[in-house]
């Protein structure tokens, strides 16, 4: 049975990819400093801190994984851009590669981001748009890249890296875009979304989970988006939920001038072509799994208030 690590596997996309890879038969191994024990059963589970290589170096030699997918990055919303923890994680993530190759591992995909490109209005190629990272977060992880992708080439490692552009589902952080819309409108409060005008690459996370797990069991090396490829603007993104949800009357929508790149949408053939990967969800189905899941969660969320009120 063939071993696969994998780092940030509690996380957003995490999580997904771990049953992905259970129910293809290879044995999980995970890394973690936090709590994993709501990972399926059949994980197996490493306490350790990746910032720490102390404890790395140990945990690695003694998994010997062939296969590793490297997710964990510092991401709390509204602060991870300029964070210095970026820098902790770049090297913290260059000293994982190493330990990785020394152990005897085969094949690596790391996660990288679309904000490593220079805004570019056309499809976003991984093999002609300019890279122009301008935030901490985004130049450390093109540094990653640049470095592992070095790295392995003189060690003769397999390396694939998955540029991730606009991700929603089930478990995302509540500050997001979609999970913001959807909970204003389950609480009856007018949305505005202030960049209507922007178009962005919207893709399910259970699609982008997918889309990493095809990427690190085939032998396609270099940089990859992670994407749908389909142009959706932020304000029929809203209008959308809106409309599914019944609360069209609380959306209002704005064109206010921002820094952010009008358009970031991906070109996909390589995903698509090479990788052999293809979206099972559309944006509508997507959407549907996501209001469905925090319609649970603030119902859940709701019931001990109202037990304690029928007691």
């Amino acid at each position: 049975m063939k071993r696969v690590l994998v780092t940030g596997a509690t996380g957003f996309i995490g999580r997904n990819c771990v049953s992905l890879l259970l129910a293809k038969g290879y044995q999980v191994h995970v890394v973690s400093s936090r709590d994993t024990s709501d990972l399926p059963p059949e994980t197996i589970r490493h306490r350790a801190d990746l910032l720490d290589p102390a404890q790395v170096r140990p945990v690695v030699a003694r998994i010997r994984p062939e296969y590793l997918l490297h997710l964990a990055w510092y991401v709390v919303p509204g602060q991870y851009m300029d964070s210095r923890e970026n820098l902790s994680w770049l090297a913290a993530s260059l000293h994982l590669a190493r330990e990785f190759a020394e152990a005897g591992g085969k094949r690596l995909v790391i996660a990288g981001t679309c904000a490593e490109y220079d805004g570019s209005d056309g499809p976003l190629s991984e093999v002609a748009t300019p890279l122009a990272p301008v935030s901490l977060y985004s130049a450390c992880k093109h540094s990653l890249h640049v470095a592992v992708e070095a790295f392995s080439r003189q060690c003769g490692l397999s390396f694939a890296w998955g540029r991730i552009f606009f991700v929603f589902g089930p478990n995302e952080p509540s500050s997001r875009l979609v999970p913001g819309v959807i909970t204003a409108f389950l609480e009856a409060r007018p949305f505005t979304c202030r960049h209507a005008h922007l178009v962005r690459d919207f893709l399910y996370v259970k699609d982008v989970a997918a889309a990493f797990v095809q990427l690190l069991l085939c032998c396609v090396e270099g940089p990859v988006n992670v994407a749908s490829g389909v142009a959706t603007g932020i304000g029929s993104l809203v209008q959308m939920i809106a409309c599914k949800m019944g609360t069209a009357d609380l959306v209002h929508l704005e064109q206010r001038p921002t820094s952010e790149p009008a358009r970031m949408v991906a070109g996909n053939a390589r995903l698509f072509e090479e990788v052999g990967w293809r979206p099972a969800y559309t944006l509508d189905m997507g959407l549907e799994e996501t209001i469905a899941w925090w319609t649970r969660q603030q119902s859940a969320d709701a019931m001990p208030a109202r037990q304690k009120s029928n007691g």
